[in-house]
């Protein structure tokens, strides 16, 4: 994994979504590294984070890595997104890691998994998504 660690201001989704730092963008590895800050806000009972912050990670770090290695030149639309929850997640780190399985000129297939600081596996993700030229 490169360390081209990018400290992310917090605003907008990125805020919200508890976004502390870009690792790897992916441009140069192919593979988005990005780690969030899960906080008891985000939890339900017991001190287990809401799926949709789990699914909002994943998301991110895929199109995280579809919009660097196009040099943010592709935007994307999800089509669809199918999230496994393998155990759950608490409060701390969580790492998100995407990458293009494989990308054509107007449909990419992205896969992702999010990670606790120990390693264990929380998550995977598998995206289909439209490519659409960004706007400027």
């Amino acid at each position: 994994m490169s360390e081209e660690k990018t400290r992310i201001p917090p605003t907008g989704i990125a805020k919200t979504l508890g976004l502390e730092t870009v690792v790897d963008n992916g441009a140069q590895s192919g593979r988005a590294a990005l780690h969030f800050r899960a906080t008891m806000d985000m939890c339900h009972s017991g001190g287990i984070v809401q799926g949709g912050f789990v699914t909002g990670w994943l998301d991110m770090a895929m199109a995280n890595v579809v919009l660097s290695k196009s040099n943010y030149e592709q935007n994307l639309l999800s089509l669809e997104i199918k999230v496994s929850f393998l155990a759950s997640a608490g409060p701390g780190l969580v790492i998100a890691e995407a990458w293009i399985e494989r990308m054509g000129r107007s449909t990419g297939f992205l896969e992702a998994r999010l990670t606790n600081e120990r390693g264990d596996v929380l998550a995977k993700a598998s995206s289909t998504v439209k490519l659409v030229p960004m706007k400027r």
